[in-house]
């Protein structure tokens, strides 16, 4: 790996956490078994009122809790998490993405993504820096972002996702107006983006794409932030590589999440990343929330014990299967309902098709005023551009949970709005004239 200053994209304040004793202790109770410890503020599992715990799969097969194991669920843990499972998580990590110089990274259990996301960015940005994001981007990392006053730099990006050529030009432009300006334009550390059937414009990057912009990002040293919530959700015949499966440099933090393929409720992820970043989020955590739920943990530990790697492969491949499915009926009904009415892209992974409203330059109010009125629910683009002040005339629409008679109703509804709109309009202009 690249010999990388890690301290350059640590803030100061991140910097200035420091390990709780207790939870060392923790840790190490959990490493060397022969140990009589009575340093941890442990409550005695006799205390507990349960017994059993025992949960019936789809397919026949259950996962039971009890005795030492239901009081290992039950109890606290190391931060890093459920050790069983860490280790389960590492060896999937290895077989599915083969990362290079695995030795230099380190892995750790979060409570969903959003929550890898969140401590992510916090470690690395102070008030006013700038952060490349395609643009649109994944809401939850633009509220993250928010309250740091951060410059979103927006990245365009077409039917394949980011634009590497984009990308270029405005990291070359930053770049001449720093050294023009002597310094006065920060140049950014971070970029995050979300590769694979992208939310909200369901775009899968192309791996000669990855590669481009992975070498920007080393050329640029830049810490590339890949959020790969929807990465066992492509449609596509061929997995596309991670950004981490590339990354010789050691400069990728990647996010992991069980939330679309077992259970969102479960709050089941995961961030890999290099060992000093690993570390520095694992005191933030010790900080906020001591460790991530074990009673998941374990669940999801035992399911993959169950189940094995091969039943587990055999389980994504179903819900890539699932939404395809949802996504073509969706697709249909919107060939029949918003030809001529409405352009998009057809998803290549993802819950989510990015629709773009002809003749209309601000859908906000047609949506949330008289789309609800109407009885339809959809999410107006605004809320996924890096600028969500300016008008946007894009809607993002979700085919995953909705039964297929209400998406065919939906749509059609969408079309009667899209149509009144336009009514609405012509009248305003004429009233002006």
């Amino acid at each position: 790996m690249a010999n990388i200053d890690y301290n350059y994209f640590i803030s100061p304040h991140a910097s200035r956490r420091r390990p709780a004793l207790t939870r060392e202790l923790t840790k190490r109770a959990y490493a060397v078994k022969d140990t009589i410890s009575l340093a941890e503020g442990m409550p005695n599992e006799v205390t507990f009122p349960f017994e059993k715990m025992q949960i019936l799969l789809k397919d026949g097969s259950s996962i039971t809790l009890q005795g030492q194991q239901l009081h290992a669920a039950l109890q606290y843990i190391p931060t890093q998490g459920y050790p069983p499972l860490v280790k389960t998580l590492k060896e999937f990590m290895q077989k599915v993405h083969q990362p290079p110089n695995w030795q230099d990274r380190e892995l750790l259990v979060t409570n969903g993504s959003q929550d890898g996301i969140s401590k992510t960015i916090e470690l690395c940005i102070q008030e006013g820096d700038p952060v490349l994001v395609q643009d649109p981007l994944y809401a939850g990392a633009e509220i993250v972002l928010k309250p740091f006053k951060a410059e979103l730099i927006p990245v365009e990006h077409d039917q394949h996702g980011m634009s590497a050529q984009q990308l270029m030009n405005v990291l070359e432009d930053r770049k001449a107006k720093y050294t023009e300006e002597g310094g006065g334009c920060k140049m950014p550390k971070l970029l995050y983006i979300n590769p694979t059937g992208s939310n909200p414009a369901g775009t899968t990057m192309p791996a000669e794409r990855r590669k481009e912009i992975y070498n920007i990002c080393c050329k640029y040293n830049i810490l590339i932030l890949e959020d790969d919530a929807y990465c066992f959700m492509h449609f596509l015949d061929e997995n596309p590589p991670s950004f981490l499966s590339l990354d010789t440099e050691g400069r990728v933090v990647r996010l992991d999440s069980l939330s679309k393929v077992l259970s969102s409720g479960l709050r089941m992820a995961w961030i890999t990343g290099p060992k000093q970043i690993i570390a520095n989020i694992e005191l933030h955590i010790q900080s906020s929330c001591l460790h991530s739920s074990t009673l998941s943990q374990v669940i999801t530990e035992n399911l993959f014990q169950v189940w094995g790697h091969d039943k587990f492969m055999e389980h994504l491949s179903f819900i890539r299967k699932y939404y395809k499915a949802r996504r073509d009926l969706t697709i249909d009904s919107m060939e029949r309902h918003l030809k001529g009415l409405c352009e998009w892209n057809v998803p290549t992974g993802g819950m989510f098709v990015w629709i773009k409203v002809k003749g209309v330059s601000d859908v906000y109010d047609m949506l949330m005023s008289r789309g609800l009125k109407k009885g339809i629910t959809f999410v107006p683009g605004h809320a996924f551009m890096a600028d969500p002040t300016k008008a946007c005339n894009y809607i993002r629409a979700s085919y995953s949970k909705v039964p297929p008679k209400q998406i065919e109703k939906a749509m059609k509804l969408l079309a009667e709005l899209i149509r009144e709109e336009h009514l609405l309009l012509r009248r305003k202009l004429d009233n002006c004239t």
